[in-house]
């Protein structure tokens, strides 16, 4: 361990480039996939700009419960499915996953094929859940 002190003590500018690196990808990542937004936050943006859910759930968990009114579409079935959003092009799509971590690439998906407002549910189904929000099944 104290090598390793020695070490990033030695080469602090070159730790300090790895870092700036990691965060500038984190950040482009985060951003071409659409920022997250909490549930609540979700549900303010959907209600006042008549956007959607998308549940990117496979059908057996979204049948086990969902949010009213999402659609569901599986995320492997998603450049099929696509054009079943054609309406939604211009408003908000709210992606919603199990946990928050399919809904990236599925934003990617979405805003390379034109969609404006495409966001992540932060936590998804989970933190839905978690925060007591009602579902349907």
């Amino acid at each position: 361990m104290a090598l390793f002190i020695e070490f990033f003590i030695q080469q602090w500018v070159l730790f300090a480039a790895l870092l700036a690196v990691v965060v500038m990808l984190v950040m482009h990542e985060a951003r071409k996939s659409g920022p997250a937004l909490t549930p609540q936050q979700a549900i303010t943006l959907v209600n006042a700009e008549e956007g959607v859910f998308v549940d990117l759930r496979d059908a057996a968990e979204f049948k086990s419960g969902h949010i009213v009114d999402a659609l569901n579409i599986p995320a492997a079935k998603l450049p099929a499915r696509m054009d079943e959003l054609a309406k939604y092009r211009q408003r908000p799509v709210i992606l919603v996953c199990k946990m928050g971590q399919t809904a990236g690439p599925a934003g990617k998906q979405l805003k390379a094929a034109g969609y404006e407002k495409v966001y992540k549910m932060g936590g998804g189904m989970l933190e839905w859940s978690n925060l007591q929000l009602p579902t349907v099944k």
